[in-house]
């Protein structure tokens, strides 16, 4: 699968995070999460107790053996009930200390996580359209979705594990050097190999499991595109291929994961045999001592119990060592969008803001260049006085739908500045460029909802009287009148329950409710019936009066009516003025509108 320049680049900045060292990662994701540190001192004093808890039982068990049972005056039943209880009373203690443990990780990591993906996805908003239409759509979704769900599956469970291990080692150490420490020595020997290879082990992980995260977004990718392009799919007849597409990202996927699972079952199988050898030390080199009367059989079968309890938390250690891992890659990925760079600074309160009114434009030797491409635009300059209609024609990738974008400050110029009312657009907050100026796309997306909650996007707090209103502005009132159930019609995934020229209209009808004093539009190409095609041209009429608008025309009939003619060629204005002195001048527009006259059917034509 090849990749363009712009993925290439789009892809090194946000994965800049893949070379962040782990405890850095852990470090500053607290820092974008700082829920996560609540009551933490809280949370420590109860790992505490749940570690000193566990090893109560293996003491209890050496003094009710030597003192209670074996003791120089016989066995003593009251000490040994005692200790019974003391056992007792350190379970309970324990299992309440790790219920309240838990329930505090698991609180402060959700809220954590849930600040992280509320600030990852607000930045995915933020980050400029061309890094948004690059980065595949499967692996920002992942971003934002199972990569932090791999983090908190850690933070919660994980975590827990690793904070209640580490005490649990720590006390357990310290209680076998109390009785024995060449025992204690066996133990650690036992485990060297483990804990000298574990730095190896995790450099081998973090690679493999960056990996699989990443390869987890290119297969949503390849799963996601298939389903929202269906009728393309099955249209073409290409289900072979397109299957072939998934199988590749599910091999891929599954490669990835074998190879992290294959170092894992090696670290894990690594920790087996040290277990199995600090047990068969212990037994071996605690006889020995027991016969030598270094040791008694209370602290031996202690022994055994302490074992037990440091060879658990080292086994589990492999787990979460492959947990931490995961999560370190997903908790990497999330931090490369944060710290991708939002270029569409919004310059907030302390920004311009546009008179309500028609808007005149300036473009100002404006330059745009994709990254890693040539120039799509060269030293535009031009003006749009206020209240008037312009048309930008020209061939395709000649750079007219990229003047729309940096119109709208979708993105930002290479070059050069664009003007609203003689203010540069990167100074003016967007909360009034947005309010002043409306892009209508070539395509308007609809979510799936109502019509009704798709025109509000317009104006979040239109009534529906105010919907109804605009319709009957646009003269649309009959077509919504004769929808199945009017405003609350549900327009499906993507707007698909209704037709192309219907979601013009919709599109419409949101620019409207919108009030811009700059509309934008992108012209549809899609074919539709030469009713609803009136329909739309009357209801662009009507839209389009009392405001400064600039149309990226795709048909000449568009330009025809426009007050004046922008012709763009290879990135460069060639020509302007009205389509009545163009159309008679040698040059681009000329014969753009004759090959759109010669495309016409016998009944169609130039007005």
């Amino acid at each position: 699968m090849t990749t363009t320049a712009a993925e290439r680049t789009s892809g090194t900045r946000m994965d800049t995070g893949e070379e962040i060292a782990a405890l850095e990662t852990i470090r500053r994701g607290v820092r974008f999460s700082p829920e996560l540190k609540e009551g933490i001192g809280w949370t420590l004093v109860l790992a505490v107790l749940a570690s000193v808890g566990q090893v109560i039982v293996p003491i209890a068990v050496q003094q009710t053996l030597d003192r209670g049972l074996n003791g120089p005056g016989g066995p003593d039943v009251r000490f040994t009930v005692l200790m019974g209880l003391a056992a007792a009373v350190a379970v309970g203690v324990t299992s309440w200390a790790s219920y309240a443990m838990t329930s505090r990780l698991f609180t402060a990591s959700e809220k954590g996580l849930a600040t992280l993906r509320i600030k990852a996805f607000r930045h995915v908003h933020d980050l400029p359209l061309l890094t948004q239409n690059t980065e595949r759509r499967g692996a920002l979704v992942a971003r934002v979705t199972s990569d932090v769900d791999q983090v908190s599956q850690f933070l919660v469970f994980g975590g827990l594990i690793f904070v209640v291990s580490v005490g649990q080692m720590l006390v357990a150490t310290i209680i076998m050097l109390i009785y024995s420490w060449q025992l204690a020595i066996v133990v650690w020997v036992c485990f060297a190999p483990l804990f000298l290879s574990l730095r190896f082990f995790q450099r081998k992980l973090s690679d493999a499991y960056g990996t699989v995260r990443r390869q987890v977004g290119i297969l949503l990718s390849a799963v996601s595109e298939p389903v929202v392009g269906a009728a393309v799919v099955r249209s073409y007849a290409v289900e072979d291929r397109t299957q072939r597409r998934i199988d590749d990202a599910i091999d891929a996927h599954k490669a990835a994961s074998t190879r992290a699972q294959g170092f894992t079952a090696f670290s894990f199988s690594l920790g087996g045999v040290s277990a199995g050898l600090a047990n068969a030390g212990v037994l071996i080199v605690g006889i020995w001592l027991g016969f030598a009367d270094d040791i008694t059989a209370g602290k031996v079968l202690a022994f055994a119990f302490l074992v037990s309890l440091f060879v658990g938390p080292v086994q589990m250690g492999t787990q979460i060592l492959t947990d931490a891992q995961n999560a370190i890659a997903g908790w990497r990925r999330v931090i490369g969008i944060l710290d991708t760079p939002a270029d569409l600074v919004d310059p907030g309160p302390e920004g311009a803001s546009l008179p309500r009114g028609p808007i005149d434009v300036r473009f100002e030797d404006v330059t745009f260049a994709y990254p890693g491409g040539p120039p799509v635009l060269r030293d535009v300059t031009l003006d749009i006085a206020a209240g008037t209609r312009v048309a930008i024609v020209g061939e395709t990738g000649s750079g007219k739908s990229t003047f729309a974008k940096l119109l709208t400050r979708l993105m930002d110029p290479s070059e050069g500045r664009v003007l609203l009312d003689g203010v540069d657009v990167s100074t003016i907050a967007h909360a009034s460029l947005r309010r002043g100026v409306v892009l209508v796309p070539q395509e308007g997306f609809l979510f799936d909802d109502t019509l009704l909650a798709n025109v509000r996007y317009g104006r979040l707090d239109a009534s529906e009287a105010d919907a109804r209103a605009s319709a009957d502005a646009l003269g649309l009132g009959d077509w919504l009148a004769g929808l199945p159930a009017g405003l609350a019609t549900r327009v499906g995934q993507r707007g698909e329950s209704l037709s192309a020229g219907e979601r013009q209209l919709v599109a419409l009808l949101r620019a409207h409710l919108a009030d811009p004093d700059l509309l934008v539009l992108d012209e549809a190409t899609s074919a539709v019936d030469p009713a609803l095609e009136m329909r739309i041209g009357r209801a662009l009429e009507r839209l389009m009066s009392g405001r400064t608008s600039v149309t990226i025309a795709h048909r000449m009939s568009t330009a025809e009516n426009a007050d004046e003619v922008v012709v763009v060629d290879k990135g460069r204005i060639v020509q302007r003025g009205p389509h009545r002195e163009l159309v008679d001048q040698d040059g681009v527009y000329a014969g753009l509108h004759e090959s759109w006259v010669a495309q016409q059917g016998p009944g169609d034509g130039a007005s």
